[in-house]
């Protein structure tokens, strides 16, 4: 699957349209694919498939920039209608997105695997209809005590500790999905799950 120069890639950043969710945890997604398109060059500006995205190349393969732009719950639909129209199967289609259940700093890739009762994951499963693809976890911290309402914990804002402890994790998110794309998700595993700053 990897090494084949005329195959193409999706990958996704999850988050929250509006002004108002830029630094939420829940827009951890958005930040780390706005940060891989800074490293390649390119701005995710184009609005079609119910998303902001971007097209370029990338070790020669042809590479698409995905901002759902649905709200979290329904980020599925986006994801469908642009990897349908470029015809990119589930596994080609790498999510980067936020994870309470690791600290801020933190990554684990997997391959596969359920939502987890993430909502942008769960949309994702129900539109595509697989759980066959790749996805990079950025930590963002649980709550802060268990009566905290979880919607308003991933709405919130990091603090300053996290949100420096976030940033380098943004960056590896970044290079990870990159690696997913040329090595495949093992070695992207191997290399970054668990790693801090």
């Amino acid at each position: 699957m990897f090494g084949k120069s005329n195959e193409s890639w999706l990958i996704v950043g999850l988050g929250n349209p509006g002004r108002e969710y830029e630094k939420t945890r829940h827009n951890a997604g958005f930040r780390a694919v706005d940060l891989l398109a800074q490293k390649l060059g390119c701005k995710i500006d184009r609005l079609k498939y119910q998303g902001l995205y971007t097209q370029t190349v990338y070790g020669g393969r042809k590479l698409f920039l995905l901002k759902p732009q649905t709200y979290m719950n329904l980020s599925g639909r986006s994801v469908l209608q642009l990897s349908s129209y470029f015809n990119i199967p589930p596994q080609r289609i790498i999510v980067l997105f936020d994870d309470i259940s690791l600290p801020p700093g933190r990554l684990r890739i997997r391959s596969d695997g359920s939502a987890g009762g993430h909502n942008g994951i769960k949309s994702i499963i129900a539109e595509v209809g697989s759980q066959d693809f790749p996805r990079v976890k950025i930590g963002v911290g649980g709550k802060a005590h268990p009566d905290q309402d979880l919607a308003d914990h991933v709405l919130s804002t990091f603090s300053a500790k996290e949100e420096k402890d976030l940033q380098s994790a943004l960056e590896r998110a970044a290079d990870a999905a990159l690696t997913v794309m040329e090595k495949g998700v093992p070695e992207a595993a191997n290399r970054y799950n668990g790693s801090t700053p």
